[in-house]
């Protein structure tokens, strides 16, 4: 899956994946991450996600990355603040009222430009990704975050062969296999969601869960 995928999807309007309500998990887990107040929150593959105004709006400083221009201005334009734009060499970056978007490819990230990072917020980048492209993920997230950042990773699993992602199944097994040598891990709780999908139930899915992991790294 090339990057041009996503692109190419806010071009046609084929974002079936964004959420406009706040992530009820966010919501219900984020104090077990016992944040400190004014911590900064990176949120990667952030779309125009709803849920980076709802941390901004608990107190907290929030970082996104999109590879989608479209997306990043329905963001703002959603937040009703005008972001203040700088250029730079590998991204443009967008912000206002304490939340800021890189427009870029996340693979360009260095650790420099999430120095003050204290927690990841992934409801959407593990799912959006194919299996082959998971684990450079995950390396490439641990080499650029500081030591002892926590993450709350949802993921949905599901009979990957009953249906074509994104968003892909990823499996706990699958999340201990790639994070057991990075990081101490938590499941904080799973949710058997089919019922509540029916667009899923048409494609032909026999179940579906959702499941809300903590990671704190080494």
């Amino acid at each position: 899956m090339k990057k041009d995928f996503w692109i190419e999807r806010w071009e046609r309007g084929e974002t079936g994946f964004h959420q406009n309500e706040i992530n009820p998990y966010l919501i219900k887990h984020w104090q077990d991450l016992h944040p400190i107040q004014g911590c900064k929150v990176f949120v990667p593959l952030c779309g125009m996600s709803q849920d980076m105004v709802w941390l901004r709006n608990q107190g907290f400083s929030v970082l996104g990355i999109e590879l989608s221009p479209i997306a990043v201005t329905e963001f703002f334009t959603n937040f009703g603040h005008s972001p203040l734009k700088s250029r730079g060499e590998r991204f443009d970056r967008y912000e206002a009222d304490n939340v800021s978007i890189i427009l870029g490819d996340y693979f360009n990230l260095v650790r420099d430009d999430l120095l003050n990072v204290n927690v990841v917020y992934d409801r959407a980048s593990m799912i959006a990704l194919p299996p082959e492209m998971r684990a450079n993920y995950v390396r490439h997230l641990v080499n650029i975050l500081p030591t002892s950042t926590q993450i709350l990773l949802v993921t949905i699993d599901y009979p990957q062969e009953e249906m074509t992602g994104p968003p892909f199944a990823v499996s706990n097994s699958e999340v201990e296999a790639l994070y057991r040598d990075y990081a101490e891990i938590r499941l904080l709780s799973n949710h058997d969601v089919l019922d509540m999908n029916p667009r899923f139930q048409k494609r032909g899915l026999s179940r579906m869960h959702e499941n809300i992991i903590l990671l704190t790294l080494r």
